[in-house]
């Protein structure tokens, strides 16, 4: 087993790896900015920056939220339109880069609205993915709570309204409200109508994140608070099933039941009914994904970064543990804890697929090469998670 400041010192150097491959630092003339990964990386500078206290590291925080903004906040290249996917001037786009959402980052142009549905093709389209915005959401406002810059977390406040207008709608006769899984780069029409599974989830969660750190600075943040938007996503979520053989959608939930058990620890949430639910669902996926021996496979038929995912929510396990034995709003749920203590069975998989992951062999193939960016801050994520599972 890997000692923690080995860990920490093997995620730093595939972070400055990314960061020269992606023209973050040295910065290139086009960088190459992917929201998903982005925000993972956020986080883990974050995190080093927290543990060492070191300027470069903050550096490369606000470098990189500055470029994402500048990069995914604006209209492609190939796209006749240009300016800010928001429409603001440029001191405005500037002010508010986060208030038209923010684009995807694949390599291709968005479908046209007259060009037919190619399922396989719309992996590789642009557009706007809730998911990856709520995750950019959870980064900004991490960068919030470390430097003590309100100004981020005005951005995701900003970003949270904009992508709920967008994604959230009401369907005909009175129905309950849904969500899009895809929208176009202008938020003016669905690319992918169907609702993501954990899309709610990871909206109620995440707004409740923003709507704490809110409230820590109400009076700087009257006006911008998400109470509307948190009662849309509860309603939303009411009844669902959460429970997933994925391994990134594991990983997920598990993150998610970290930041709710931190969230009712701090008094910003109630919900103990739903950390229960969110870790009785990973159990249930985690017993399916072992069934699966997925781990068995060679390298060529595995995709890193959705089991690293999975290795980075299994993190947040012994985390969850000490926070609910010493926290007076989680003594005698007998239940809570007792599933915390199943789901301890399955953390030796961290250690698997770190290890699988590290081996040099592993990372020539193709599996790994054709995702190199996103696979290399995964990993340094579940080397080093403190920057992204902390609130």
């Amino acid at each position: 087993m890997m000692k923690q400041g080995e860990s920490t010192s093997h995620a730093g150097k595939f972070m400055i790896e990314y960061a020269r491959l992606t023209g973050l630092s040295p910065t290139g003339n086009k960088p190459r900015r992917y929201l998903w990964t982005d925000a993972f990386a956020v986080c883990n500078f974050l995190g080093f920056y927290e543990e060492t206290g070191g300027d470069d590291f903050k550096g490369l925080v606000l470098q990189l939220v500055d470029q994402v903004h500048s990069v995914l906040g604006r209209h492609r290249p190939d796209d006749p339109r240009t300016g800010w996917i928001s429409g603001l001037d440029e001191e405005g786009g500037r002010l508010h880069p986060t208030q038209g959402g923010l684009r995807i980052g694949k390599q291709l142009q968005e479908r046209g609205s007259s060009e037919p549905f190619d399922e396989r093709l719309e992996w590789d389209r642009d557009g706007q993915y809730y998911h990856y915005l709520t995750k950019w959401m959870h980064a900004l406002n991490r960068v919030s709570e470390s430097t003590g810059n309100l100004r981020y977390n005005t951005w995701a406040v900003e970003l949270a309204k904009t992508a709920h207008a967008g994604f959230v709608y009401a369907p005909p006769y009175g129905r309950s409200k849904r969500m899009y899984w895809k929208m176009s780069i202008d938020l003016s029409r669905p690319l992918v109508p169907s609702m993501g599974q954990h899309d709610p989830l990871d909206g109620f969660v995440t707004y409740n994140e923003l709507q704490a750190t809110l409230e820590e600075g109400l009076r700087e943040t009257i006006g911008r608070d998400l109470r509307a938007e948190i009662l849309d996503m509860a309603s939303i979520c009411k009844g669902k099933n959460w429970a997933t053989d994925d391994p990134l959608g594991i990983g997920g939930l598990l993150s998610d039941a970290y930041r709710v058990a931190q969230l009712i620890a701090s008094g910003s949430l109630e919900q103990t009914g739903l950390l229960e639910a969110l870790l009785e669902s990973s159990l249930i996926g985690l017993g399916s994904f072992v069934k699966e021996k997925s781990l068995k496979l060679p390298a060529r038929y595995r995709l890193a970064f959705r089991e690293l995912g999975l290795s980075i929510g299994l993190q947040a396990v012994e985390r969850i543990r000490e926070l609910t034995e010493g926290e007076s709003r989680f003594l005698g749920n007998d239940s809570l804890h007792s599933t915390v203590e199943s789901l301890s069975r399955y953390t030796e998989l961290k250690e698997r697929i770190e290890t699988f992951w590290l081996e040099g062999v592993n990372r020539e193939t193709d599996s790994w090469t054709e995702h190199r960016d996103i696979n290399t801050v995964m990993l340094a994520t579940s080397l080093a998670p403190n920057g992204f599972l902390k609130l």
